[in-house]
């Protein structure tokens, strides 16, 4: 009994230790759906023209134009006959609307909008945007956006004093406008579909390829480049199913090594695969400072003035009060460099052995930039260098 036991323990081991080995190794891939699209599912840009109003002495300048005509017609389609009036308003802003109409969305579907100042105004706090079409690329109406306009920020003040944070010319409207026409997907028609991936790369399509064959019976597979796989199903299947099943596989994804570089923020972002060979590093800031120092001489109230045949007028001395004013500058430059000696950096294999090599430098982020660069142009780093 006690070896059947033992036995019997083993074998549930044995299985808790595959399902934690499958789980390891399905931790690292990633869903298909979040690296790849699918062929004709995806977001479509809306846009708009319309009117703000409700805002406190913030809006447009009526004299620039097409605020001014968008204000007569609004008024003119409400009954109110103002061609040829003298429109005087301040609270009224012209605006362009923008949102985006997720795949599959149906009449009724509320979707956000962005609202964005195109005139003079200071200000869209507090406004409301008036009933706005919102057209796609074919010239057609799809949504119709109104409502309240959030901003993430403010302006407050008068005349020279003013606070602004953020950006109170942008503001947002959440589930804003409503679907008035819808995009027809026959999915449920087609028997082939392509799926491209969001990066192209050779090695992470095959393995989706790959992926897709193991996992879904009953259906054609093929490659076609490093960016699409092309499915296609039999008569008896449902691309929706078959696509529902896809999306959720896990694929390893493979990516190429790329540093990503940003000079103004000093931000520097590094991929998995960057390796960097065996280099010999240096590097010294030059600190070159300039300082400029004024005096001023000022004579007594009484001393005389300079007379303009040369030398010093005695007569001024008593009817012209006051001297002349001298100021001399002093200019001080310094240098100073940083002594810092020649550190080898060995070959790392990991990105953390990367990493410590080049932190062992002792150097800032932004410094680290202009060490990349430099050991690219030598070769030793393997790498795609790319600044933003």
């Amino acid at each position: 009994m006690m070896m059947k036991k033992i036995k019997g323990m083993g074998k549930i081991l044995g299985i808790c230790m595959s399902v934690l080995l499958a789980s390891l190794t399905t931790a690292h891939g990633a869903r298909i759906k979040d690296i790849a699209d699918f062929d004709g599912v995806r977001d479509n840009q809306l846009i708009g023209y319309g009117l703000v109003v409700g805002l406190a002495k913030t809006g447009d300048n009526v004299k620039n134009g097409f605020t001014r005509e968008t204000l007569t017609n609004m008024l003119s389609r409400q009954g109110l006959s103002m061609r040829d009036k003298d429109i005087k308003a301040n609270n009224v802003a012209s605006v362009m609307v923008t949102a985006s109409m997720p795949p599959f969305a149906k009449i009724g579907t509320k979707i956000d909008v962005v609202v964005s100042s195109i005139g003079d105004a200071t200000s869209l706090q507090g406004g409301t945007l008036l009933m706005t079409p919102l057209k796609g690329s074919d010239g057609e109406i799809y949504a119709v956006a109104q409502g309240a306009i959030a901003l993430g920020g403010y302006t407050a003040g008068t005349g020279n004093t003013t606070t602004v944070r953020n950006h109170p010319s942008v503001g947002r409207i959440a589930s804003g406008a409503f679907v008035e026409k819808e995009l027809h997907y026959a999915l449920d028609t087609k028997r082939t579909t392509t799926i491209q991936l969001q990066q192209p790369d050779f090695t992470t399509a095959k393995k989706m390829a790959e992926a897709i064959k193991a996992s879904v019976p009953g259906i054609e597979v093929n490659q076609r480049d490093g960016r699409s796989v092309t499915v296609t199903i039999g008569p008896d299947s449902n691309m929706v199913d078959i696509l529902s099943r896809i999306e959720n596989l896990n694929v390893s994804v493979d990516a190429p090594a790329v540093v990503v570089m940003n000079e103004k923020t000093g931000t520097v972002v590094m991929g998995e695969n960057v390796r960097i060979s065996t280099v010999a590093v240096s590097h010294g800031n030059l600190n070159i400072q300039i300082r400029e120092e004024y005096e001023v001489s000022q004579p007594s109230p009484f001393a005389p003035a300079p007379s303009p045949y040369g030398g010093t007028s005695q007569k001024s001395v008593t009817t012209l009060p006051g001297g002349q004013t001298v100021v001399t500058t002093t200019t001080t430059i310094s240098t100073g460099e940083e002594k810092n000696q020649l550190m080898v950096v060995p070959k790392g294999v990991t990105i953390q052995d990367m990493v410590r090599g080049l932190n062992a430098i002792g150097v800032t982020p932004r410094d680290l930039i202009t060490i990349l660069q430099t050991i690219k142009a030598a070769g030793a780093l393997q790498a795609d260098l790319k600044m933003i």
